[in-house]
């Protein structure tokens, strides 16, 4: 396969005008074999001369940087034949460089393919939430070329640098996301992207100068004493009492919502006689998961042995929607005077923080009962509190104390070598 090519620009005489301005063409020849195209300019005989107009009119200027843009579109067409691994001929480069057999594919399209394929893969590779997010992502992506760019879809080939820092303004602007999930959405347009490099419909990764970066957020979880209080408040109604065990549960196991929802009786098993250990994989990351249950815990768990609803479905709680479950909590965290939203999500990050790690429990040990893949996951979700830091200065204060010092009539000795 002949990879070089050669471009000649030059006055084709037969198409001159009564003005005697002739045809401007571009010559691609490879190996011989040689194909013209009209650039659609035009110049005077008298003022042209080795491939260019000659002087520095203004029209002169505009024509020459005209034929310098074609020349740099053909290399990209001849880069893009190589990458593509094709045979490249003279016919191939034109036909390239005109777009001529080519199938375009468009960005929404594409987009909705991988949906389309994620879908079929729920449960199998995907959790339902990520193929939401996807969708959610393909939502965005088609509201933001109707207003930004007047148009149903966008040449995959077409999405550059420019388009994807408007998009992020839309993101933070029109649709108000916070830093956060805006990054999020771009990171799922990334991936489609990435689909089309690796399939060779595009070959230039309008990402490569791009950056996004999630931004760590202090997150907030129950104290020792907010936990305590919870335990022994009765709400006296059963819907309250019910998401408030539910909720518990999960600070001393660490539960997210997917897992406790599809928590199934025959999930918790018994290990050495009478200890009681949950063995899932996770929803959300397929890991496994491995607790041994608390004493609390495993009271909360024979609460709902009788309930109908877990009996009938092998279920370990009866968990309602992820919707309704917050904002029952809501209503939870104004009767105990929780001054910060209560999610469910809090519960995982109490059982890192004020479960585990505030008593000790290292944080490898913690990384691995929440079935994460990488520690520094586990250090998002947990922080060092003001009591544990406190606990630890006091033991190292008491292991001062207990050392003798020094006494005033002690004389060191040194010996210096040489």
């Amino acid at each position: 396969m002949k990879r070089n090519f050669s471009l000649l620009f030059f006055l084709k005489k037969g198409k001159t005008d009564h003005d005697g301005n002739s045809s401007i063409y571009m010559r691609i020849t490879i190996e011989k074999k040689r194909v013209d195209l009209a650039t659609g300019k035009q110049c005077a005989d008298n003022d042209w001369s080795n491939g260019k107009v000659i002087g520095n009119s203004a029209m002169a200027k505009a024509i020459n940087l005209y034929l310098k843009q074609l020349e740099s579109r053909l290399h990209e067409s001849h880069r893009n034949l190589l990458m593509a691994r094709e045979d490249v001929t003279a016919k191939s480069l034109a036909d390239n460089f005109l777009g001529k057999g080519t199938q375009v594919r468009m960005l929404t399209d594409v987009f909705e393919a991988h949906n389309n394929e994620m879908q079929q893969l729920v449960g199998i590779e995907f959790a339902p939430m990520t193929l939401l997010r996807y969708q959610t992502a393909l939502r965005h992506i088609r509201q933001y070329l109707k207003e930004k760019h007047r148009s149903k879809d966008i040449d995959i080939r077409k999405i550059n640098h420019e388009f994807l820092t408007d998009y992020d303004f839309f993101l933070r602007t029109t649709r108000k996301c916070n830093n956060n999930s805006a990054v999020k959405y771009i990171k799922n347009l990334k991936k489609i992207i990435k689909l089309c490099l690796a399939k060779g419909w595009i070959n230039r990764d309008p990402f490569a100068n791009f950056k996004a970066k999630v931004k760590v957020v202090e997150r907030p979880c129950l104290s020792q004493d907010q936990i305590n209080k919870l335990e022994t408040l009765e709400f006296g109604n059963e819907r309250l009492d019910r998401v408030k065990d539910i909720f518990l549960f999960s600070c001393y196991t660490g539960l997210a919502y997917i897992d406790i929802y599809q928590l199934k009786r025959s999930e918790i098993i018994i290990r050495n006689e009478n200890e009681k250990w949950l063995i899932i994989n996770r929803q959300k990351t397929g890991t496994p998961t491995r607790v041994p249950l608390l004493p609390k815990a495993v009271i909360l768990l024979s609460k709902y042995e009788n309930h109908p609803q877990c009996a009938e479905l092998d279920k370990a709680f009866p968990v309602s929607s992820n919707q309704k479950m917050n904002a029952y909590l809501k209503e939870i965290a104004d009767l105990c005077g929780i001054n910060f939203t209560l999610s469910y999500h809090i519960a995982r990050h109490t059982f890192a923080t004020t479960i585990t790690l505030q008593n000790g429990v290292p944080i490898e040990t913690v990384s691995k009962m929440l079935g994460h893949k990488d520690i520094r996951t586990t250090q998002h979700y947990a922080k060092t509190l003001d009591i544990k830091v406190g606990k630890d200065m006091a033991v190292l204060s008491e292991k001062l104390a207990m050392e003798k010092p020094a006494s005033k009539n002690t004389v060191y000795s040194y010996t210096i070598t040489k």
